[in-house]
């Protein structure tokens, strides 16, 4: 199946919004030109920190289908500091 003019939207918690905002991040495209549509569970990766999708919605605006994607809380691994011993 493909998914043609398919656009994907990320909606973040206010926290990550902020932080994307703040940090002028422009969030990848990563779902251009695939034929498969994200599924929730699957997970994304930019700037150094992770994000899960947690929740999906199906829009059409009359021209062409949008997922929007429910992402949740960022997680950095790599900008923990858990100090020195």
């Amino acid at each position: 199946m493909s998914l043609p003019t398919l656009r994907v939207i990320f909606v973040f918690s206010a926290d990550d919004q902020t932080w994307i905002r703040r940090s002028s991040i422009t969030v990848p495209q990563f779902w251009n030109g695939h034929s498969v549509p994200p599924e929730r569970g699957d997970v994304v990766r930019f700037q150094g920190r992770q994000f899960t999708i947690q929740g999906r919605v199906w829009e059409h605006d009359g021209e062409a289908p949008t997922l929007k994607l429910y992402m949740g809380a960022a997680h950095a691994p790599s900008d923990t500091d858990f100090g020195t011993l």
